[in-house]
C-alpha cells in the first residue's frame, strides 16, 4: 500500500517537472483555487497567493519543489494564521530533495517564532521565553532536577561576542504552573544529528543544506520550545496540528510523511535491537512431576473409620454364633 503511494507521488511528481507551471499559473487553476477559497475565505485569496509566489520567486531551490507540496505547506500555514515570510520567522516552506522519489519537494517547518505565536493565541500563557546562553552566563545546572541559575551578561554588545555555549527555555501558565528547561549546546548537537539525517550529512560532506547547519541557533530555540510545550504545556488543536505536520511534507490527502527523520530513526532503533539482542536460545525444562498425596485425616474420619470396623467386628461375631447354632447333619448324630 505505501509503495503504490510512493509510486503514485513520484509519477505526479515527474510528471510535474516535465510539465512544470509556475507556482502562479498552478495556483490560478480553477480546482486550487477552489481550495484556497475553503480554507482562507473569498477575501483572503488574492493575499494568499500573493505571500505564496512571492516566497517562492525569492528563492530557487524552492522553485524547483513539486507545485502540490509547496501549496499545501503553505495552505498548511494559512490556515494555522502563520505567515511564510522569512523576516517573521514564522514558519518556512524548506526545499528537500527525495533521492528515494527522485523528486523535489517543498517540507513545511514552522519556526521557534510561530510556536510562540501559537502559545501566546491559546491564551494559556502568561510568559514564554527561549533564548541562547553564552560563555560565563551559567551558576549553576543539575541534569537531574533540571535545576537551572544563571549571570546574564547584560551588556549586550559583550555578550555578542561571546560564545554560546547552551540554550535556555521557559513558559508559565495563566494557572501559576511554571516549567523551565535547558540543553548544553553538545546536548543539542547529538539531537540534530540523530533527528536529522540532512544536518548528519552536512556534517558529514561539510556542506550547508539544513536550516541546522545554516542557522543553527534559531533550530535550537525552536527544539527547545517543541520539548517544553509537548511535555508540560497545554497544547491547543492548533498547536497540535503544527506539531504533527512539523518538518514533513503534506501529501494531496492530507497525510504527512517526514522525510527527514522518522525512516532513519526506525531503521536505527531495528538495528539497534537486531545488534545488542541475545542470539542464545534457551531450552526451558519441563519441571519435575510433583507426587500427590492424600490430604490429611480429619477427627470425623478417623472416628468414621472406628465405627466402620466395629461394625464389622460386630456382623464377624454373630455370622459365627449362626455357625454354632446351626443343627448337625443326621449321619453326624448319635444315638
Amino acid at each position: 500500500m505505501a509503495e503504490t503511494k510512493s509510486a503514485q507521488i513520484a509519477t505526479q511528481g515527474k510528471q510535474q517537472v516535465s510539465t512544470k507551471v509556475g507556482i502562479t499559473g498552478y495556483l490560478s487553476n480553477d480546482r486550487v483555487r477552489e481550495q484556497i477559497v475553503n480554507v482562507v475565505g473569498e477575501k483572503n485569496a488574492t493575499r494568499f497567493i500573493s505571500s505564496v509566489v512571492s516566497a517562492v520567486q525569492t528563492n530557487k531551490a524552492l522553485q524547483a519543489c513539486t507545485n502540490q507540496s509547496i501549496f499545501s505547506a503553505a495552505l498548511l500555514g494559512e490556515s494555522l494564521q502563520l505567515t511564510p515570510s522569512p523576516q517573521l520567522g514564522q514558519y518556512y516552506m524548506v526545499p528537500y530533495e527525495n533521492t528515494k522519489l527522485r523528486i523535489n519537494e517543498a517540507q513545511f517547518q514552522i519556526g521557534y517564532k510561530g510556536y510562540i505565536q501559537l502559545a501566546i493565541r491559546s491564551g494559556q500563557y502568561r510568559k514564554i521565553v527561549v533564548s541562547d546562553v553564552r560563555q560565563g552566563e551559567v551558576r549553576f545546572y543539575n541534569p537531574i532536577t533540571e535545576e537551572f541559575g544563571m549571570d546574564p551578561v547584560l551588556d549586550m554588545k559583550k555578550r555578542q561576542a561571546l560564545p554560546v555555549i547552551g540554550y535556555y527555555g521557559m513558559f508559565e501558565l495563566t494557572n501559576g504552573f511554571r516549567k523551565e528547561l535547558y540543553w548544553p549546546r553538545e546536548q543539542m548537537e547529538e539531537h540534530a544529528k540523530t533527528y536529522s539525517k540532512g544536518y548528519a550529512s552536512d556534517l558529514r560532506k561539510h556542506t550547508s543544506y539544513t536550516f541546522w547547519t545554516k542557522n543553527f541557533d534559531a533550530m535550537a530555540k525552536k527544539t527547545l520550545i517543541r520539548q517544553l510545550i509537548s511535555k508540560w504545556g497545554i497544547m491547543s488543536v492548533e498547536m497540535q496540528k503544527a506539531y504533527e505536520a512539523d518538518m514533513g511534507v503534506l501529501d494531496e490527502d492530507g497525510t504527512v510523511r517526514y522525510v527527514d527523520n522518522e525512516p532513519d530513526i526506525v531503521a536505527d532503533v531495528e538495528a539497534e535491537i537486531a545488534e545488542n539482542s541475545n542470539k542464545e536460545e534457551f531450552v526451558i525444562e519441563e519441571p519435575p512431576a510433583i507426587e500427590e498425596k492424600p490430604e490429611p485425616k480429619t477427627v470425623s474420619d478417623v472416628t468414621a473409620g472406628v465405627k466402620e470396623k466395629e461394625a464389622a467386628g460386630k456382623d464377624m461375631n454373630v455370622s459365627t454364633k449362626e455357625k454354632k447354632e446351626q443343627p448337625l447333619p443326621d449321619f453326624m448324630k448319635v444315638e
